[in-house]
């Protein structure tokens, strides 16, 4: 069992930008695909951007491309979320996901169905 708990969010202006952290209990956090996901009031739970277990290969929604980078520290057992240049259509609860699959290693998903553990999500609040 793995147990995720985001922090970072919170209320930023337009063209600002925060950190998100997700830190993950066990030992075995390379072994996890990780992805963050956001979901606006009203709207679906969408993937933001996936990085795979050895941290060599990443995802990112067309939506945050060159704004967004996706990281992770295996020796402490976190995933990042740098966001940069925020606009007010990023504002959302960010969570973070954790999925242990075969490919997990040197891939991830990109589909929420495929991860199997969930931080409790964090608010991120952009101001325009």
């Amino acid at each position: 069992q793995v147990q995720l708990v985001e922090f970072g969010g919170g209320l930023v202006q337009a063209g600002g930008s925060l950190r998100l952290s997700c830190a993950a209990s066990g030992r075995t956090f390379s072994a996890y695909g990780m992805g963050w996901f956001r979901q606006a009031p009203g709207k679906e739970r969408d993937i933001v951007a996936a990085i795979s277990g050895t941290g060599l290969n990443t995802y990112y929604a067309d939506s945050v491309k060159g704004r967004f980078t996706i990281s992770r520290d295996n020796a402490k057992n976190t995933v990042y979320l740098q966001m940069n240049s925020l606009k007010p259509e990023d504002t959302a609860v960010y969570y973070c996901a954790g999925d242990r699959a075969y490919y997990s290693r040197t891939s991830y998903a990109t589909d929420q169905s495929e991860y199997d553990y969930w931080g409790q999500g964090t608010q991120v609040t952009v101001s325009s």
